[in-house]
């Protein structure tokens, strides 16, 4: 599949079939399991929104946060993960927000961040462009991943995360596996 082809084709919104699981890692290093519902939407001209529910839970049943990335994808080439693939950069150029959905994360929140209003359950608040510790943002940094883009039978898969809770901010870092794919919403 050519880029072209696979721009057309990855066109709508998906969703995750299920929670999904990522590693991340603790402050002093050592893995967790991250649990999470995406739902992306590609729009025209190469623009997207995302929003990923993370839980506290592997059943989805205590949802944590949410967040919500609005930018720009830049198409980087075929990957040689799998034949009509490509690598993309996502940029979230546009917008990014967070929503503590969980009590108990809203006071971590109100422990480590500054510059912000209270977290509250429910009180979406901007982390666009500015110094976000929780998720290691610099003042003035637009998040970042370079990932990849597969479409098989109306199904999409993004680069499964680094086993070892690394993100995908560099070339070097960008994924060498498929994840769990989501599915096309009519």
């Amino acid at each position: 599949m050519t880029t072209d082809q696979l721009k057309n084709t990855s066109i709508g919104h998906w969703e995750s079939i299920a929670v999904e699981v990522r590693p991340t890692k603790n402050a002093d290093g050592t893995l967790k399991p991250f649990y999470l519902r995406r739902d992306f939407t590609l729009l025209s001209e190469d623009r997207f929104e995302l929003v990923v529910t993370n839980y506290a839970d592997p059943f989805g049943k205590m949802p944590l946060a949410k967040m919500v990335l609005k930018g720009n994808i830049q198409w980087r080439g075929e990957h040689h993960i799998a034949t009509g693939n490509q690598k993309v950069d996502f940029f979230a150029d546009e917008g990014y927000t967070l929503t503590p959905l969980l009590q108990g994360f809203a006071d971590i929140l109100n422990q480590h961040t500054k510059g912000y209003d209270e977290w509250k359950i429910g009180g979406e608040q901007s982390i666009f462009k500015k110094a976000f510790t929780p998720f290691g943002l610099a003042e003035g940094q637009v998040f970042k991943e370079y990932d990849l883009i597969y479409t098989f039978d109306n199904m999409m898969f993004w680069g499964a995360r680094n086993v070892d809770g690394r993100g995908f901010d560099t070339e070097e870092t960008r994924p060498t596996n498929l994840q769990i794919p989501m599915v096309k919403k009519k």
